[in-house]
């Protein structure tokens, strides 16, 4: 059982920012203009009085799935019941992507951050990058296009990488090169 601040706390953060989906979701499939505000609020009384009990992993999932079953019991329920209205409903799909839009913001979102990674790389270790990574060359090839050796392509990209991975984990995305040598050991030259 769920305590009701828990609850109110998972209302306020979860359902309350659906509320324009779930109305659009609503308006579609639902041919009577002025029920919608009342079948979004039975979809929300069914989804908190569900939720006192455990709350849902997937709430976006949840709140579309309690909509969808109560847009088909209120059709069935209707004193005129089109066939038509509940034809269009069951025919919805139960797999719809419902994280597309939010999955194209946040690729969208990394490529940003990639550029600007990118961005942020030596022209030599960027160009590499680009070569090995964007257009798929092989070091051998990569190296004969910039006249350098393989080993130094393969040690410029592996700093590369690391540096664009700590940009992209928030980091400065700056190039940390290895010490060899009197320094690397802490010894004074």
């Amino acid at each position: 059982m769920v305590d009701d601040d828990a609850l109110d706390e998972w209302f306020c953060r979860e359902v309350l920012p659906l509320e324009g989906p779930l109305t659009r979701f609503i308006r579609r499939n639902w041919r009577i203009a002025d029920d919608v505000m009342d079948l979004r609020h039975d979809v929300y009384e069914l989804a908190f009085t569900g939720a006192r009990k455990d709350l849902p992993i997937n709430t976006r999932q949840y709140l579309f799935t309690i909509a969808r079953n109560h847009l088909i019991n209120s059709a069935k329920r209707a004193r005129i019941v089109s066939f038509e209205h509940v034809a269009d409903l069951e025919t919805i799909e139960r797999d719809v992507d419902l994280f597309e839009a939010e999955r194209h913001v946040t690729a969208r979102d990394s490529l940003r951050r990639a550029l600007a990674g990118l961005e942020k790389l030596s022209p030599r270790v960027r160009e590499i990058v680009e070569l090995r990574k964007i257009e798929g060359l092989t070091p051998q090839e990569t190296a004969e296009r910039l006249g350098i050796g393989k080993d130094a392509v393969n040690g410029q990209l592996v700093m590369g990488m690391k540096a664009l991975a700590n940009h992209m984990l928030g980091g400065s995305g700056r190039i940390v090169r290895p010490r060899y040598g009197a320094r690397a050991r802490g010894e004074k030259p």
